[in-house]
């Protein structure tokens, strides 16, 4: 009678290559795409050998032993870090922060392009200092440059971690200050502040019911972008007077603070159209945005029905891009500025012209035109983040400036002093009956 094979539970570390079976009967694991035989396969011997030769591994950085001979450059180190931060940030559904990651290896590619070929242990707070500067030449304001000079500093701290190098690169980095307002070249951006009443009632015309009602929410409850994409029925607790909107996800839920947004008659108001039967459903729905779009035209079509083109029959089977089922902040974002664009369109000597490409257009302006888009655009358009300063501002107003901190979930309220512009009219009456 053959002898059956019991497979026993799989001793794989997670996250790590596979202790897996081999054609031969052997187990077999694969490390830096070399095949390591461990010995006959489910044996307690195989076993300790796999544990063995991937402890080892991950000590040398992942790396084989004969390039571990070498020192380890620059841009060995970049890619372990890129990993790990890859599988750091994630929510807490296992999904990957996409944001995160993105500036992640936005700082990580001017070092890697100028000393990415060098030892990482030869780097030091003066080629730190080099990256920063190329920072600067490329255009990033002062505190996008020192955050991402912070992220450079915190890969080779996390590499003096994983004993990849010494602890003395990360300590000198540290030496290197941080640059300081009026003490530098570097770009300095304007406060944010609220948004006129007028500039957001504007737009209203021009953007989507959808993107409307999530500028509504916005205004009316001071909630991020970020949650307001995010509404759903199945979030919201109906049961008293005030609802209460808790995010599946938010800026501060790595840190197991929760977020409970309250939302008023005026943001109950504009939830209310969307409200369907799906309570998992996203309440703002570019699909739904794209749909009604399109009804709008097909009711303003002037050729019968009978003659020209069919409903539906110009379309595109496989378009490149379909709306999607919610917002993001990004695709949010560029509604609003689309919205203004076309409520404050530009004069006429400095706007598109028929036939000019959309991304090169301003190629044929002067420098003096440039700096005239510029200003306009400054002065007309506005950002959804806007509308958050503009309740805080309000709330600090009427009530306090602690009123202010929990209705926007600060845990400081030195963070609320950012959002809350101190209202001068208050201060102007001061200084008429005490100066």
């Amino acid at each position: 009678m053959p002898r059956r094979s019991v497979r026993k539970a799989d001793p794989s570390i997670p996250g790590e290559p596979r202790y897996r079976l081999h054609a031969s009967g052997q187990a077999v694991v694969e490390l830096s795409r070399r095949t390591v035989y461990l010995g006959r396969f489910g044996s307690a011997e195989s076993q300790e050998r796999y544990r063995s030769a991937v402890g080892e591994w991950i000590a040398r950085g992942r790396r084989p032993a004969e390039a571990a001979a070498l020192p380890l450059s620059v841009n060995e180190l970049l890619v372990s870090y890129r990993d790990a931060m890859q599988a750091y940030y994630r929510r807490p559904d296992g999904t990957v922060n996409e944001k995160e990651v993105w500036h992640v290896r936005r700082a990580l590619l001017p070092l890697s392009e100028l000393f990415g070929l060098g030892a990482a242990a030869d780097f030091g707070p003066k080629k730190l200092a080099i990256v920063r500067d190329r920072f600067i030449a490329s255009g990033l304001c002062r505190n996008v440059v020192n955050r991402y000079t912070r992220r450079l500093r915190h890969a080779f701290k996390w590499g003096a971690a994983q004993e990849l190098v010494p602890a003395t690169i990360w300590q000198s980095l540290a030496a290197l200050d941080g640059l300081r307002k009026g003490r530098t070249s570097a770009r300095e951006t304007e406060p944010v502040k609220p948004v006129p009443d007028g500039l957001v009632d504007a737009i209203r015309e021009h953007v989507s019911r959808e993107v409307w009602g999530l500028i509504e929410v916005q205004r009316y409850s001071g909630c991020r972008p970020g949650e307001a994409v995010l509404l759903r029925a199945v979030d919201i607790d109906v049961s008293g007077k005030v609802w209460l909107y808790r995010p599946a996800h938010h800026k501060t839920e790595h840190v197991d603070k929760a977020r409970v947004i309250a939302l008023g008659p005026k943001a109950q108001a504009a939830i209310r159209p969307f409200l369907t039967s799906d309570v998992n459903a996203y309440l703002f729905r570019p699909v739904d945005a794209e749909r009604e779009r399109r009804a709008a035209l097909s009711a303003k079509r002037v050729t019968p029905l009978s003659c020209g083109n069919t409903v539906g029959s110009n379309r595109r089977r496989r378009p490149e891009k379909q709306p999607g089922p919610r917002y993001t902040t990004e695709s949010y974002l560029r509604a609003v500025r689309d919205g203004c664009d076309k409520a404050f369109p530009l004069p006429v000597d400095l706007a598109q012209r028929d036939g000019e490409p959309r991304d090169g257009w301003r190629a044929r302006l002067t420098p003096e035109q440039r700096a005239q888009v510029k200003a306009w655009w400054r002065e007309h358009r506005w950002h959804p983040n806007q509308l958050r300063h503009g309740f805080a501002t309000a709330v600090r107003r009427e009530f306090s400036l602690d009123a202010a901190q929990v209705a926007l979930g600060h845990s400081s309220a030195d963070v609320t002093q950012v959002y809350a512009e101190r209202d001068q009219q208050l201060a102007a009456e001061v200084a008429l009956k005490i100066g």
